[in-house]
């Protein structure tokens, strides 16, 4: 019972979050310079607060309907975070032209390649067309889950080396990292046990308290750069209010 209230919290809590990041983003009209940020919320909105609520309620968490429809849109999730991930690259090497030219082709390479791993794993184990296109689907999306991980980390050492000033950058990679990496272990320790009871329950935790983790953290990242602060003076004159602004007016998306 208190295992079930935990879950409802913070699936509710999540999904709260979704909604009101996408609100602030719209009145506060930085869903433009953010487009890659807002289009990922809408549709993780979509998918996951709108979509599989519906299907859960209609069909019920143990319908072969529920699961389909879970699995396919967790596949275009993941597909939706390597997009973003790949926007967040475009943005810290927006003034290093060549190096985004390489990072390009670096990423579609990786992408096709993580492709093509999920495919050879399956096809020595699956005949039927329909089996393997279902664990095809959830192969390859645990697979970008782990390839964006992996990706966010190299994202994050760059932005280090090419000392960037970004700040909003930098949140917005931290709170992807977070999301990635809590399931990430969560899971690991999930396989090595065997799916013990507590390992079990700790999975199920694991998954939204990251997801409300990296809302949290983007909340904080759109709202401070959002928020007036106060400039100390300069040569005698008087403090005035003025808008922090991002270092680099890049969109995002």
């Amino acid at each position: 019972m208190a295992e079930t209230l935990i879950q409802r919290a913070l699936t509710s809590g999540v999904y709260l979050l979704e909604a009101g990041l996408l609100v602030l983003l719209l009145l506060s009209g930085r869903w433009r310079r953010l487009f890659g940020v807002f289009l990922y919320l809408l549709l993780f909105f979509a998918a996951d607060a709108v979509g599989r609520t519906y299907v859960l309620y209609r069909f019920g968490v143990r319908s072969p309907t529920y699961g389909y429809f879970y699995w396919l849109t967790d596949a275009l999730l993941a597909l939706a975070a390597f997009l973003l991930v790949c926007a967040f690259f475009r943005r810290a090497c927006a003034q290093e032209e060549k190096m985004w030219r390489f990072l390009r082709l670096f990423l579609v390479s990786v992408f096709i390649l993580t492709v093509g791993i999920s495919l050879l794993g399956l096809s020595r184990n699956y005949t039927h067309l329909w089996s393997f296109g279902c664990t095809f689907i959830v192969e390859s999306g645990q697979n970008l889950y782990f390839t964006c991980l992996v990706l966010n980390t190299l994202l994050y050492v760059l932005m280090q080396q090419l000392k960037s000033a970004d700040d909003e950058l930098g949140l917005l990679v931290c709170g992807v990292g977070i999301q990635f990496a809590g399931p990430a272990a969560a899971l690991a320790l999930f396989h090595l046990t065997g799916g013990e009871p507590f390992v079990r329950a700790l999975t199920s935790f694991a998954i939204p308290a990251c997801t409300m983790a990296m809302l949290l953290v983007w909340l904080y990242a759109i709202a401070r750069a959002s928020r007036p602060v106060r400039v100390a003076a300069r040569e005698g004159k008087i403090p005035v209010l003025a808008e922090v602004t991002a270092s680099s007016e890049v969109s995002a998306g």
